[in-house]
């Protein structure tokens, strides 16, 4: 149980350390008067370090969601 209670505390705090890490998606006035100039940007999104930052939210997210369910099925 404590073991349990370790792994999800250290996915809280993963997640919130990766979502203040990663950028924000709207770009606010300037990004609306740049309008397509961050093609280059968006090309290569799926390597960059935001893309990396979402996937791991992903990942991290369902391990604490996972943990939280199990924790309430066994406690």
């Amino acid at each position: 149980m404590i073991v349990l209670t370790v792994i999800q505390l250290i996915s809280a705090i993963s997640i919130i350390l990766i979502v203040l890490l990663q950028s924000g998606k709207s770009a606010g006035l300037s990004g609306a008067i740049s309008g397509a100039a961050d093609t280059f940007l968006s090309k290569n999104k799926s390597r960059s370090f935001d893309a990396r930052l979402a996937k791991y939210t992903k990942y991290i997210s369902i391990v604490f969601v996972l943990m939280t369910l199990l924790l309430n099925i066994i406690g």
